[in-house]
């Protein structure tokens, strides 16, 4: 059973709503009614009833908007107890319902902008999605466009695991009140903006007091236990990044405090690279990697090492993982 006021607008609407889902059964060979119906249910309703709540001459033009996505994420099995990951339908039961104000006044774009951010985050291997959601959920109450919206979204994107998302999220995040800003940062209440901005662009691996930001990380994992590397990787500095080969796979490595993303490249760029020039120097010392000063415990034999570094960021590779082991520079 869904609440009254979303039963009496389906009611109203039934021949139309009708119409849509014969469309959606048509355009999509995968459609499942007891899937959408089931969705109406766990996720659409929570919605409208928050809607209902606040205003409810809103609801109407809200319900319509959430059909229609519905009806679209159904058909792209990304809803219901069968889908490849419960992510989308918890944040439309937890998350939305928070966000009832600005759902309300842009319906269709921002139930469509945050279902496409998740759908987007569960691609990204690494993304730690019910963290974003979490903190979205926390934050709503504090914004007031959809502008902000988008903005929040894709900082606590970048602070869930999107480390390519870091110059776009410190740039677009400049545009936001001081107090909103630093809440989207996780900053403590007494931080200042400019300095916490000038911190984190002058360092990636800077941690301030952010419990999800660490100043090592590993990236990688063998195909065959659903890693990205069939193969163990070699790597080269690239630039502020690195790129990864992998047997006939090849990535762009970029990695932070929040994160590790490997995006697609390609053999040219990889051989473009001298391996001699973009790999460093270093020492061992009983079974300790010296890079310059900097002193690093090694897990794994020293025979056939790689050791790459980039301003910001030391890269060690091994023929026996098929992980990547990120360390921040600077540390003794």
């Amino acid at each position: 059973m869904v609440s009254r006021a979303f039963a009496d607008v389906l009611a109203a609407g039934r021949s139309s709503f009708n119409d849509r889902v014969r469309e959606a059964q048509r355009r999509f060979p995968a459609f499942r009614a007891d899937t959408f119906l089931w969705f109406l249910k766990e996720g659409v309703d929570p919605v409208a009833a928050a809607v209902e709540q606040l205003d409810r001459s809103r609801l109407p033009a809200a319900v319509l908007a959430a059909y229609d996505v519905a009806l679209e994420l159904t058909g792209r099995a990304l809803v219901g107890p069968s889908a490849r990951s419960p992510a989308l339908g918890k944040a439309w039961r937890r998350l939305f319902p928070q966000l009832a104000s600005l759902i309300a006044a842009h319906p269709a774009t921002v139930m469509g902008l945050l279902s496409n951010a998740i759908i987007h985050l569960e691609d990204l291997d690494g993304a730690r999605v019910s963290q974003w959601t979490d903190e979205l959920a926390a934050l709503a109450p504090h914004l007031q466009s959809v502008e902000q919206l988008r903005v929040a979204g894709q900082v606590l994107a970048w602070r869930a695991g999107a480390a390519h998302f870091r110059a776009g999220a410190l740039a677009a995040a400049a545009a936001l009140p001081e107090a909103l800003a630093l809440r989207a940062f996780g900053a403590v209440a007494r931080s200042r903006w400019q300095a916490f901005r000038e911190a984190a662009e002058h360092d990636p691996w800077w941690c301030g007091s952010d419990p999800h930001a660490m100043r090592e990380r590993r990236v990688g994992g063998f195909s065959g236990f659903g890693g990205p590397f069939a193969m163990p990787p070699d790597i080269v500095a690239a630039g502020e990044a690195f790129l990864v080969k992998s047997g006939d796979r090849h990535c762009l490595l970029i990695a932070d405090a929040y994160g590790a993303v490997l995006r697609p490249a390609d053999a040219e760029e990889f051989a473009s690279v001298s391996a001699v020039a973009a790999r460093c120097t270093y020492k061992m010392r009983d079974g300790v990697l010296h890079v310059g000063s900097q002193r690093i415990e090694l897990d794994v034999p020293e025979s056939g090492l790689v050791v790459c570094a980039t301003a910001a960021t030391i890269a060690i590779a091994s023929p026996n993982t098929h992980t990547i082991r990120l360390v921040a520079r600077g540390e003794s």
